[in-house]
């Protein structure tokens, strides 16, 4: 039996580290996974990306475990990927995501996409990859649009169509950030801002939302702010750290984008699109 699963980047508008309250967006960066399986044991992960075989491996095993209980599998697994990892462009829960998806087709499942997107996130919390789970990340990622999360309960609290007419910027430095290594004490610091950064996203003003999200968590993981200030200078919409980072995001008028690039000089820039997802599947 063979399947494919298929999910999204997304962009950071609110982190949730803090509050444990996020928001994201769905951009179309993406990982397309291809599963295999006969019988026999084992899973077997094959990927052009740095992402962890742990986790992927760990998705499936409890896909399995839920859905196949008591059946004997080999698994093979193969990812493909354009999403730069480690940056705060939600790879690991593009991987989740696209594995999942990969799974529930190859063995004609029929499940709650909300479902999916909680194992994906538990994996990834017993993985180390992330410190709550990012269930925010996870619903922009397979669903897109804009949502609004509790990731305390993993509840989706809202969601909603963006705008097309933007283009998503992105600043991606060559180092990694890699979430063992962030300082909580500091995260837990900027927890006032990051609320009101929330309460923004929840009023609709998301992109108010994320630059101010961007200039907390920078600050709390004492990373240069110089070229998300030099985006809105340029015009930007919105500029601002994404997740952990160390990527920036900076939104843009489609119309105004020529200029912008040209305007922001010898950046390591990429351009994407925002990705709305079907909104006949789930929404709220």
């Amino acid at each position: 039996m063979k399947g494919t699963g298929t999910a999204y980047s997304a962009a950071t508008i609110v982190n949730a580290m803090a509050t444990g309250y996020g928001a994201a967006f769905g951009i179309d960066l993406k990982t397309e996974a291809e599963i295999t399986i006969s019988s026999g044991q084992g899973i077997y992960i094959k990927t052009d990306v740095d992402e962890s075989p742990q986790l992927v491996t760990l998705c499936i095993e409890r896909f399995l475990d839920k859905f196949a209980p008591g059946e004997e599998y080999r698994v093979c697994a193969e990812l493909n990927s354009n999403i730069p990892v480690s940056r705060g462009l939600k790879s690991s829960s593009a991987a989740c995501n696209a594995v999942l998806m990969a799974m529930k087709n190859t063995l004609s499942i029929d499940c709650d996409i909300l479902d999916l997107i909680r194992i994906g996130t538990a994996a990834s919390i017993d993985c180390g990859v992330s410190l709550t789970g990012a269930f925010d990340d996870a619903c922009a990622s397979m669903l897109g649009g804009v949502v609004l999360t509790n990731n305390n309960s993993n509840d989706l609290i809202k969601r909603r169509h963006l705008e097309e007419d933007v283009a998503v910027v992105i600043d991606i430095p060559e180092y990694q950030i890699r979430k063992p290594s962030l300082d909580r004490s500091r995260i837990k610091a900027v927890t006032p801002i990051a609320r009101i950064a929330f309460d923004k996203a929840s009023e609709g003003k998301y992109w108010e939302a994320l630059t101010l999200n961007g200039m907390c968590y920078s600050a709390a993981f004492n990373l240069d702010q110089e070229i998300s200030i030099r985006g809105l200078c340029n015009g930007a919409l919105a500029s601002g750290l994404t997740g952990s980072g160390p990527a920036t995001i900076m939104v843009v008028n489609k119309d105004k984008l020529d200029k912008f690039i040209e305007n922001m000089g010898e950046h390591r820039l990429i351009v994407a699109n925002v990705n709305n997802g079907d909104f006949n599947e789930t929404s709220s």
